[in-house]
């Protein structure tokens, strides 16, 4: 059978000598692997490039389609992006995958029965990294949330437990509260589920789902989210096993893939040979298995397991009664390749199977939208206004706000931080600096030109009153496309 090439970083901190470790299993085990190795991260940020990352390296990737990497460091300061970010985003990695297991009773843990998938969309969300300082007193991030984003990480979260074997589906929300947003990516996942009679599909809002995933994480099999929250959860999802350092995560893309441990460089642990290699080492796994190599997978996996069963263990997992040697990052290495071929007798052995394509027509990851009918009814003007007062200072804007009226646009609500302040706002609402001004159409049910909305900036420059952004309000084949204000 022929090579399969792939990309590797050794990365930053403890990223080489869990690197070695995880390639000297691989290498041993028989990986049909041609490997092209690339430089970034710290050494790459230093030498000027705020990327973390050269254009030759960018060209490995793309041609090999795969990348296996070590944690980087980011050095602190202004003006250096996150390379795991820019890596996702640039190459479309839009699915994170980070399965979270329990290795009782050879790894402490208080969940000893517990195997469960995080499934996090990777590229949309708040970490679009969109943020604007807005006045004295505010800060903003954009959320954005896409019906493609959206279609995608679904489908990738139900096309997954069925190739795993998976036998339901929950998806973790906030649609109750922000309802445009986290209410797209519900309406998707309960447009999707019933594509996938066998799996049981259910939702939770974020908060009690988290709540019962820390509970009873047994009740809960493959879970999706939205980028936030999952990159949130996945972490304590992974630590509630026993160590977060045992976790692996795939970053999977139409095209490029990329697989990792989800800690961090350490470089506090670097040069001592003492960093536990099995994050990056179960990553690998997965890459594994992507690239068609189950029977590799499931013999370096399965040694893994005899390793941890027999007590070898590296010092952050090492504890009295259940390890009979702590051994350093090489060292424990060295053990699993001692044990290829072998199984684990107490843990459950693994066994990655080919996946048999049914012969039925693959489903799109996603649909091109109908274009609808978009008609604009309204602006928000967002004004930097403040007369030193944190309590009543509506009741002075408003008025000064409402002389810009005119033209058949007027005002219907001022707010502060979402909640509505006038008129008829409650006097114990805390206000700051930072105010939405939200006109319509004189008429009901009206509709306004840009003319006129550019025109009502004119106005507000000529009132001195200063405007910072503006947020058009549509209404999309008759329906609303913005969210009141809260009170409103």
């Amino acid at each position: 059978m022929s090579n399969t090439p792939i990309t590797v970083a050794h990365g930053d901190g403890i990223g080489p000598e869990i690197m070695d470790a995880t390639l000297h299993i691989l290498k041993e085990a028989g990986a049909r692997l041609d490997i092209e190795t690339i430089e970034i991260g710290e050494k790459v940020y230093n030498s000027g490039n705020t990327a973390g990352i050269a254009p030759e390296s960018w060209e490995s990737l793309r041609r090999t389609q795969v990348f296996l990497k070590a944690p980087i460091t980011t050095p602190q300061g202004g003006g250096f992006k996150s390379l795991n970010v820019t890596v996702r985003k640039s190459l479309g990695m839009y699915a994170n995958i980070r399965p979270c297991v329990s290795y009782h009773p050879f790894v402490k843990t208080k969940n000893p029965v517990m195997d469960v998938v995080i499934v996090r969309e990777n590229e949309e969300d708040t970490y679009g990294g969109i943020e604007h300082r807005q006045t004295d007193m505010v800060e903003q991030c954009l959320k954005l949330i896409s019906r493609p984003g959206c279609e995608k990480i679904v489908r990738y979260a139900f096309e997954y437990a069925k190739k795993n074997n998976r036998k339901k589906v929950t998806c973790f929300v906030k649609d109750n509260i922000m309802k445009q947003t986290d209410g797209l990516f519900a309406k998707v996942f309960k447009e999707i589920a019933p594509d996938y009679p066998d799996i049981t599909a259910e939702d939770w809002i974020v908060d009690i789902g988290a709540a019962k995933l820390v509970d009873t994480p047994e009740n809960f099999d493959v879970i999706v989210m939205p980028n936030l929250y999952g990159d949130i959860l996945s972490d304590v999802t992974a630590q509630m096993t026993g160590s977060v350092g045992l976790a692996g995560s795939a970053n999977i893309g139409e095209a490029v893939s990329m697989f990792e441990a989800i800690h961090g460089s350490a470089p506090r642990r670097a040069g001592q040979n003492k960093a536990n290699p099995s994050g990056l080492f179960l990553g690998a796994m997965m890459m594994l298995v992507h690239i068609g190599q189950q029977d590799i997978a499931t013999l370096a996996h399965n040694a893994w397991l005899k390793t941890i069963e027999d007590g070898i263990h590296t010092y952050d997992i090492a504890r009295d009664g259940t390890t009979k040697e702590t051994v350093g990052t090489k060292e424990f290495g060295e053990a699993v390749a001692k044990r290829l071929g072998q199984k684990p007798e107490t843990l459950k052995a693994v066994e990655y199977k080919a996946v048999v394509e049914s012969g039925e027509t693959a489903k799109p990851l996603y649909n091109q939208p109908i274009q609808a009918q978009k008609d604009l009814v309204g602006v928000d003007v967002f004004v930097h206004w403040w007369n030193g007062k944190f309590f009543g200072a509506a009741d002075e804007l408003g008025p000064l706000v409402e002389k810009v009226n005119g033209d058949g646009v007027k005002l219907v609500m001022i707010s502060s931080r979402g909640t509505k302040v006038y008129p008829g706002g409650q006097s114990d609402t805390f206000c700051v600096d930072h105010w939405r001004c939200r006109f319509m159409s004189e008429t009901d049910g009206g509709t306004l030109t840009k003319q006129q909305v550019i025109d009502l900036l004119s106005r507000f420059d000529e009132a001195g009153l200063d405007f910072i952004k503006t947020e058009h309000l549509y209404n999309f084949d008759g329906k609303a496309g913005y969210a009141l204000g809260q009170g409103q």
